[in-house]
């Protein structure tokens, strides 16, 4: 922000000058609408930490205010971008095809022979077209004002997506100065890459992919969302089948083929056949469909090579080898070793040693796996070098360069912290473009360090400036002539997830109502009796412990697996449906970090308007296909299924006091009661309207039905054919809760309702989704 005279300097001075005039609570206010956006869209991290802490998602860490770059220094910049990935390329096409820089002596065998991102079984793949499309260099600022490349990202490079997502944020907060500077959007960066993704198939009309390791990673939410925001498909390696060279994707309506991944898993775990043999996460055959040409992997299979740290010490000669010229953005930590030292030191050992010894609290994760070679300090490299019997006086060019550092807001004020940036680089088929702005890390103390997000760092946008004003660009379409198609059917996988889904917001929303009605009784003075003791059953054939001291644990279990089953599709969701899920799992942790006396009827009762919340997003908002059917035939299961034994626990032949008007109560029925029926409570009335009801939105009768509906819109439901045995059971099913009586609904016809629609749900998995029929046990939540 302060040039060399600690003026602020001209591209800075309307944001200073903004900032300054702002009050502290008008920039607080537009500092929080910028969060509140990050929450609600459920922007996140995992952070993996010690062994005892496990696994961690943390809200995106956003700070203010943005990292501004001057339009002529960005152009300059972009330029010596521009070149640096037209040489990764080439030396990306070398390694893996005619290595003529190891036939000629540019690089030592060892730097391939030696180095485990080198994969031999890709090592001739090279086909003429580019094998790296997408990538990222992570930069510096010296404080004399020189940008220095640390290091270059092409296995599989992230935040882009969390770019996206900053820009979104301060434009909430800061629209006036984004509209004042011409800030240069990011969007058309972004559709010129998708067209060249969905042009890769050679016109098959094929859908692109995105390949991700699952929702275990830590950048999921990245992956997830750029799949949604490109249109792409969001695969995991179970999703995939290599048949031949051919890659298709297992879907509900059988398989389909892909040619285009945009792969965001390393390497060496795509392919359990040929390369890591202990991945879970790979296709088999994948490398081989790859090597002939059968899929188009964006970047290809081996790319990792290009973040060797030990290239570095040879890009002068590479460089010059490659494209006949220098390249015009230096490296920091450089250095390389003379004739004599036969560049030993420079090996794939060197490099992991290095980090061992000088980080060995970071070793364990892809963001500390590979920190700054600005921390690998010249003394720590010269005792190095020692150790290896080089003479560090054979070692020349030695680069060690301090961060410079951006402004950011701590506690109210601003502060100086060490920063690094990293931009992207999309490959076209009329050369390199770089995306007008990037990622940038700030630390989170003066430590330079601590710039990793998981050391700690904070993220900030950053803004290129232009002398024009920007043109809206936007993914959709431009206006051409359209056809309207119907969604190409999900992932079995995805399905999978959406079905079970389905399953546990009901099962979560059974268990609430099951708690309130519950505790309710308890806080009106009723003794503890044989409805108590049936109602606490139920819960505990739910998976709640009804006896402890607060239920609420048992609930937010239900909350927490509907909310992960969640995060496992959340491509297919809105942001709202993925914050009222979250919302669940809020208020009923807040209830148990408060003191006791809190209310749990009052809790239960806010957790119902939350799940019902969902259910009528997913209702109203969800494209009701393939996948929402889906969700809705988990959902119909599920309530049919816990009503049914419900009604056979509460309404048997010897309903104990109170057990029919709990019935009710739980199948939330009381209104409808008293407007159907002109008598008193009897079992049959109340059986009637809770099992046999067709028009009950709650009864069993209904859920059926609906089930059966449903089912004949699945895929592969021909009306005309042979019924699947799936269609065969729903379809008796329903035929005996038509034709039954109120008088014959006893806790024997209701338990075997429960138990007929347990094995519609067996044969509902073993037709559609990979996973095969579910266990019976597991839908009463036996896990």
């Amino acid at each position: 922000m302060l040039g060399a005279d600690d003026k602020v300097r001209p591209h800075y001075r309307q944001l200073v000058s903004t900032l300054a005039t702002m009050s502290e609570p008008e920039r607080e206010r537009r500092f929080s609408s910028a969060a509140q956006y990050l929450r609600e869209a459920g922007v996140y991290y995992r952070v993996y930490g010690a062994a005892e802490q496990g696994e961690q998602t943390r809200s995106w860490p956003l700070a203010h205010p943005p990292l501004v770059i001057e339009r002529g220094e960005w152009a300059a910049l972009a330029a010596g971008l521009i070149q640096r990935a037209g040489f990764l390329e080439k030396l990306m096409a070398d390694l893996y095809g005619e290595r003529r820089l190891i036939r000629d002596g540019v690089l030592p065998p060892a730097i391939l022979g030696r180095n485990p991102e080198f994969l031999r079984p890709l090592a001739n793949q090279a086909s003429g077209r580019p094998l790296i499309r997408f990538i990222a260099v992570d930069l510096g600022r010296g404080p004399d004002g020189r940008w220095w490349v640390l290091g270059d990202r092409a296995q599989a490079p992230s935040g882009a997506g969390f770019a996206l997502e900053n820009r979104v944020a301060t434009s909430r907060a800061f629209p006036d100065l984004i509209r004042d500077l011409k800030v240069e959007r990011l969007a058309g960066f972004f559709k010129k890459f998708r067209e060249t993704l969905l042009a890769l198939d050679d016109g098959k009309g094929l859908r692109a992919g995105l390949l991700t390791p699952g929702p275990a990673n830590e950048t999921y939410f990245e992956h997830a969302y750029l799949a949604r925001y490109l249109g792409l498909l969001l695969l995991e390696g179970g999703d995939l089948a290599v048949h031949g060279s051919s890659v298709v994707v297992r879907t509900v309506d059988g398989e389909k083929p892909i040619s285009v991944l945009w792969r965001r898993l390393d390497s060496d775990f795509a392919d359990p056949l040929e390369l890591h043999p202990r991945s879970r996460i790979g296709t088999p055959g994948l490398a081989r469909a790859s090597r002939e040409g059968g899929v188009e992997m964006v970047n290809a299979l081996g790319s990792g090579i290009l973040e060797t740290r030990a290239l570095l010490a040879f890009q002068p000669a590479l460089a010059k080898a490659l494209i006949g010229e220098r390249l015009t953005l230096p490296t920091v930590a450089t250095w390389w070793c003379g004739q004599e030292a036969e560049h030993a030191f420079v090996s794939e050992n060197l490099e992991r040693l290095s980090l061992a010894r000088a980080f060995p609290q970071t070793i364990g994760n892809e963001e500390q796996r590979r920190p700054l070679d600005l921390g690998i300090r010249l003394s720590h490299s010269e005792r190095l070098l020692r150790d290896l019997d080089i003479d560090p006086q054979a070692v020349v060019g030695q680069e060690i360069v301090a961060l410079s550092t951006a402004p950011v807001f701590v506690d109210g004020k601003l502060e100086a912290r060490p920063v690094t940036m990293r931009v992207y680089l999309a490959r076209h088929a009329d050369g390199w473009s770089v995306m007008p702005g990037g990622f940038a890390r700030v630390s989170s103390s003066t430590d330079p360090l601590a710039v990793a997000m998981q050391s700690g760092g904070h993220s900030v946008d950053v803004w290129v400036s232009s002398d024009r004003e920007e043109r809206r660009v936007s993914l959709l379409s431009n206006g051409a002539a359209f056809s309207r198609r119907l969604p190409s059917a999900p992932p079995a996988r995805a399905a999978d997830n959406l079905y079970w889904l389905g399953r546990y917001v009901e099962r979560a929303e059974a268990a609430t109502r099951l708690v309130r009605l519950f505790t309710a009784r308890l806080a009106e003075g009723e003794r503890r009796g044989a409805l108590e003791a049936l109602v606490a059953e139920l819960l505990a054939e739910i998976g709640v412990d009804a006896l402890l001291a607060d239920p609420a644990k048992g609930l937010l279990d239900r909350a927490k697996r509907a909310f992960d089953t969640a995060s496992r599709i959340r491509d297919r969701f809105s942001p709202d449906g993925w914050r009222a899920l979250g919302d669940v799992v809020r208020l009923i942790e807040q209830h148990l970090d408060a003191p006791e006396g809190s209310d749990l009827v009052a809790l239960s009762s806010e957790v119902l308007t939350r799940l019902s919340g969902f259910t009528g997003l997913v209702h109203e908002n969800m494209y009701q296909f393939t996948g929402w059917r889906f969700l809705q035939a988990g959902r119909l299961i599920e309530r049919g299924q816990l009503t049914a034994l419900a009604a056979a626990a509460l309404g048997g032949e010897e309903t104990p006091e109170g057990g029919l008007e709990a019935l009710l109560e739980f199948c939330d029925s009381r209104i409808s009661y008293r407007r159907r029926y002109s008598v008193d409570l009897s079992r049959e009335t109340v059986l009637d309207l809770v099992a046999l009801d067709p028009l009950n939105p709650r009864s069993i009768a209904f859920q059926v039905n609906s089930l059966k509906t449903l089912l004949d819109e699945l895929p592969g439901m021909r009306r005309g054919e042979s019924l699947a045995p799936v269609s065969r059971r729903a379809a008796r099913l329903a035929v005996r809760l038509t034709t039954g009586d109120a008088s014959e609904a006893n806790a024997k016809f209701l338990s075997r309702i429960a138990d007929d629609l347990g094995d519609v749900s067996d044969l509902l998995s073993e037709r559609y989704f990979t996973s095969g029929p579910k266990a019976n046990a597991d839908r009463l939540d036996v896990e």
